[in-house]
This record gives structure tokens, sequence and C-alpha cells, in this order.
């Protein structure tokens, strides 16, 4: 199987899987009902502080996929089972960034990845 990215804006599809929303806050605009998400791991996001700096501009794309990255290996284990599951079935990490190549879900789906070995 493997781990698909989408913008919570995008209409859920049936060949999604399992959908995990990968933001710290609900995006605006969406309905919960409508985004049809199966997961929320909040705390596996990244910080209020990261998040913040990042979107402020204060880090560059290299230095906040090096700090996100090791705050995900603190979250090593609540993430273990959403690697598995990633082997039996679709998991679709989703996430409201504009920017959908330089947003914490391409840097979560990497980690995960890694954890799939």
């Amino acid at each position: 199987m493997g781990i698909r990215l989408k913008r919570v804006f995008e209409a859920p599809e049936r060949d999604d899987g399992h959908r995990v929303l990968v933001d710290r806050l609900w995006p605006r605009g969406v309905a919960k009902a409508d985004a049809r998400i199966d997961d929320w791991p909040r705390e596996t996001a990244p910080s209020d502080a990261l998040r913040k700096a990042y979107h402020a501009g204060e880090l560059g794309w290299g230095a906040f996929r090096r700090r996100y990255l090791a705050e995900l290996k603190t979250h090593r284990e609540r993430l273990r089972p959403l690697a598995e599951c990633a082997r039996r079935e679709t998991v679709t990490l989703v996430f409201a960034a504009k920017d959908v190549r330089h947003n914490n879900a391409v840097v979560l789906r990497q980690y995960l990845e890694m954890l799939r070995k």
C-alpha cells in the first residue's frame, strides 16, 4: 500500500484509505463530517513554536524539516502503528497548507516511510 498526501480542501475519495489529519489546528471552513478524518494525532504535528516560526519566515524549509524530524522522534511509538497501517492499506495524510511541497505532511510521510523499513 502506501502513504499519500492530500489537502483537506480536496474532496475525500474512496481510495484515500485511512485519512489522518496532520495539523495541530482544525482547518478553518472545513466541516468535520465533510473531511472524513479517521485519526487526528495532534501531538505529532509540529509544535506551536515551530509552526509559528516557520510561517513567520524565521526558519527556512531545511531548518523546519530538521527541527520537525527531531520532534517526530519523540513520538516514535505513537507513530509506529500508523506506519504499520500503511503496510496493510493506503494512508492519506491530510493537511491544510497551500504549499504542497513544503509542509509538515511531506516531512511526516518521509518519517513514516523510514519507520516502515
